[in-house]
């Protein structure tokens, strides 16, 4: 690890192998804490290259439980967070819109480290359960149409890693990977990254992949669609410019789209969200991203995506999804 964090610190970058060999290394305890704290906070001095992101994302992959969801035919909407704007749980409820609207949900996730209120923390308040059960997962998807991956029952291999990051409390690289090891591996996905940098190592790397995805960029710097500015969005088709002018929305403020300081208050906007007491910009920008999720999965426009996840979400069949969810996890 010295020689490695001395080449490091000196702007060198490393190999695809070298980096998935430092992840295995800490997988198995071989590195002290402040070899680990070093290691990451290089990474927030100076850009992590393809070759360094690809291999630390085949260690994860490798190191992981895996669950065969395959059947299913599922899509995961999962940002990287780290964003720095600590907006209401958006791809959270956007899963519960997309599972209503009929599509499989297989939704990776875990405690915020940069925001008051992760996926993880904002479903745990709800009473959902987590597993790493295959038969609990899978009923899951076949009464609720979701599923929940929590990041750490699959990825035991980062234990080392957990306290660390959550000591440092801003975000690391492990936020760039989060979305790239769902431990399901869906063959669809709905992805928001914090910047345009990391767009273009995302779609690199998903090019050579066989998923249906789009990758989502908005330019004042949100990890989805947020309607407060035009994002960017690459798929495994083209690259557009999306404006909220596209499904005839108008542009919000960012404090519409605040999601509080606390999971207490985070958990309050879930539960007006999804039970049809939210603001007008809530549902827009839910619907929103739910609606590309949609739209990925069944190979629609954005625009009759957008429709079916309104339909969901103001017919309740979004909060149904959510409270089979709950009623399973007793």
């Amino acid at each position: 690890m010295k020689q490695l964090l001395n080449r490091l610190i000196n702007q060198e970058s490393i190999s695809t192998e070298e980096a998935k060999n430092v992840l295995v290394n800490i997988s198995k305890g071989d590195y002290n804490k402040s070899q680990i704290a070093s290691f990451l906070t290089v990474y927030m001095m100076r850009s992590i290259t393809i070759k360094e992101l690809k291999g630390f994302r085949d260690a994860l992959l490798e190191l992981c439980i895996s669950v065969n969801l395959s059947e299913f035919n599922t899509i995961d909407l999962c940002g990287t967070g780290g964003d720095g704007k600590n907006t209401f749980n958006i791809s959270t409820l956007s899963a519960f819109i997309t599972a209503g609207a009929g599509v499989k949900v297989a939704k990776h996730g875990n405690y915020g480290v940069s925001s008051a209120s992760g996926s993880s923390n904002v479903m745990e308040a709800m009473g959902i359960k987590f597993s790493n059960d295959e038969d609990f997962l899978k009923n899951s998807i076949e009464k609720a149409g979701i599923c929940v991956l929590h990041a750490p029952l699959f990825h035991p291999a980062m234990k080392n890693v957990a306290p660390i990051r959550k000591e440092l409390g801003v975000k690391t690289f492990f936020n760039m990977l989060g979305p790239m090891v769902n431990p399901a591996f869906p063959k669809n996905q709905l992805v928001g990254v914090f910047n345009l940098e990391l767009l273009r190592l995302y779609s690199y790397l998903y090019q050579n992949t066989d998923k249906n995805y789009n990758i989502v960029y908005a330019l004042d710097g949100y990890d989805e669609i947020s309607l407060t500015s035009d994002a960017k969005i690459v798929s495994n088709k083209n690259d557009t410019m999306f404006s909220p002018k596209n499904l005839n929305l108008d542009y919000i403020e960012q404090s519409d789209i605040f999601g509080g300081n606390t999971v207490k208050e985070a958990a309050k906007i879930f539960k007006n969200v999804i039970s049809n007491k939210g603001t007008e910009a809530q549902n827009n920008v839910v619907c929103a991203n739910a609606g590309l999720a949609i739209a990925t999965a069944n190979q629609i426009s954005h625009k009759e995506g957008f429709e079916l996840a309104k339909a969901s979400l103001f017919s309740g069949k979004a909060k149904a999804s959510l409270d089979k969810l709950i009623e399973l996890s007793k």
